[in-house]
């Protein structure tokens, strides 16, 4: 008996290790509201070729869900506004609608979330209300049908369901939403389902350009935002604006809520006065926000936490109403031809389609620091580079190759080069505020090889690098990489499962 609780108890820590151990995905939404867009199956194809392992769509077309079928790629489906009254009327409904559209599909469609309704307090009318009972009823259904552990329920929102979301430890959920967000919060933290967020960094800039700088919109600063209220360093929106919703979770007690960004991304064109909305800004954001959350930085109130995001969207949609924006947001035309390029690994080299944004000087570049730029403007681009950048800054320690000359300008020029080779080379990854200069000049000397790109030192584990997006490693003398948080957990897990299991082997 002893020995079986042992072996159940060991199981479990596997388990646990798995699920701790799932690093941060990037997905893709696949909205269809446009003309002549590709049939689903063709639609999928340009997907996987993506590798996108996660999609979500907004309705349960059932074309849609036969294409995903044996695919391996996690769908998240939903139930549009319009359907939120009769599914939280009556229970079978929901029932139904599970057993004509989920059932049949299901498991070779690998359907992993049912979002029930969409951002419903920007909604007319008080459709809030139909909400939960709606999501009781499809969980309801979900348990009949034994697939109540293997589809979460939940529903999505936009960041006005905040009325606080600066500074981050400020954020606050808006008192008017109270009667609909108490019993939303109690039913997701009772079925451990996530909260879903829209999250729109270039709203907030086109909206308060005054306020928000671009770069920091687009993951391209090299200053920091610091919170008054818990000291953090923010070095770009969109951390920003996640950590208020965790603030704002455990204002109100729900602090083990898990967050998932169902939609974000940038606009490639827009109105006239949308002077943000160009194929540059998309591609910079995105390639940012994709290498940002692969890394498994984490944001600075969570650090090394994991965070499933999905880009919005696969297409341009020209239905949509409103700006000019609203209509491309889209990664590709319908026709199939990419707006810009965009890497979904966050490792390869990106270029947009103009050729605007790619250059190099003789074949071969190298990213140096202006020896005329102010030493805190480099102090503030070589912190970036070596915390939120994850570029492994130990060469310019004490006693490794490139400390010597012992100056910033050098130490610099070293980190800034690391972070350019291997960001593509791109005008924008030698920005660093306007401190980094392009050169055709090789600037290594003696035992300090400068990086280029594809060269065998170009290499960075980025989960060997510290989670603390803030952590100054540049004054770190210790000149050790880290294990990040959710890597370090891992190890002391498996240790942990491995002790275990002798155990139970052994007595």
């Amino acid at each position: 008996m002893a020995r079986g609780f042992r072996l159940i108890f060991a199981t479990s820590v596997v388990l646990m290790v798995f699920g701790i151990c799932n690093g941060s995905t990037i997905g893709i939404c696949y909205g269809r509201n446009a003309d002549d867009l590709p049939t689903p199956d063709k639609a999928v194809d340009l997907i996987k070729n993506q590798n996108i392992n996660s999609v979500r769509i907004y309705d349960s077309n059932i074309q849609i869900l036969k294409a995903f079928a044996n695919t391996g790629i996690d769908l998240m489906i939903g139930i549009p506004n319009s359907d939120l009254l009769p599914f939280s009327q009556f229970q079978s409904n929901a029932d139904t609608w599970l057993r004509n559209s989920i059932v049949p599909y299901y498991p070779a469609t690998r359907i992993t979330y049912i979002t029930v309704g969409a951002e419903v307090t920007e909604a007319t009318g008080n459709i809030s209300s139909m909400v939960v009972p709606a999501m009781t009823n499809v969980y309801n259904a979900l348990r009949k049908a034994g697939l109540h552990r293997k589809i979460k329920v939940s529903t999505t929102h936009s960041l006005g369901v905040l009325s606080r979301s600066y500074p981050p430890s400020a954020g606050a959920f808006d008192s008017k939403h109270a009667g609909f967000l108490r019993p939303l919060l109690e039913f997701l933290a009772d079925k451990h389902s996530p909260f879903l967020v829209n999250v729109y960094p270039y709203y907030a800039y086109r909206d308060s350009s005054n306020n928000v700088s671009l770069d920091y919109a687009l993951f391209e600063s090299s200053s920091e935002v610091i919170d008054p209220n818990t000291g953090l360093l923010y070095m770009n929106m969109f951390d920003a604006q996640i950590d208020s919703i965790y603030y704002a979770l455990t204002g109100l007690n729900f602090n083990t809520i898990e967050v998932k960004v169902t939609e974000t991304g940038w606009p490639s064109k827009g109105s006239p006065k949308e002077t943000a909305a160009t194929p540059e800004n998309a591609q910079t954001y995105n390639t940012n926000l994709i290498r940002h959350v692969i890394n498994n930085t984490g944001t600075p109130a969570r650090p090394g936490e994991a965070l499933d995001v999905y880009i919005f969207s696969l297409f341009n949609e020209n239905r949509k109403p409103g700006l000019d924006s609203e209509r491309n947001w889209g990664l590709y035309y319908p026709d199939q031809t990419s707006v810009y390029n965009v890497d979904f690994t966050g490792k390869g080299t990106v270029d947009v389609n103009n050729g605007g944004n790619l250059t190099s000087l003789n074949g071969v570049s190298w990213c140096v620091a202006d020896p005329n730029a102010s030493e805190d403007d480099l102090r503030n681009g070589l912190d970036w580079a070596c915390g939120s950048g994850n570029v492994d800054c130990s060469p310019v320690q004490p006693s490794q190759p490139c400390f010597e000359p012992d100056s910033l300008v050098s130490h610099a020029s070293y980190v800034f080069n690391s972070y350019y080779q291997q960001n593509g080379a791109t005008d924008i990854a030698c920005s660093f505020g306007g401190t980094g200069v392009k050169t055709d000049k090789n600037p290594s000397y003696d035992n300090c090889l400068y990086m280029t790109a594809g060269s065998n030192n170009n290499i960075t584990a980025a989960s060997n690098i510290t989670a603390n997006s803030h952590a100054n490693a540049h004054s770190n003398s210790s000149g050790q990489r880290r294990f990040s948080l959710p890597n370090y957990h891992c190890f002391l897990l498996v240790i942990v499962f491995v002790m275990i299991q002798s155990l139970s082997t052994n007595v």
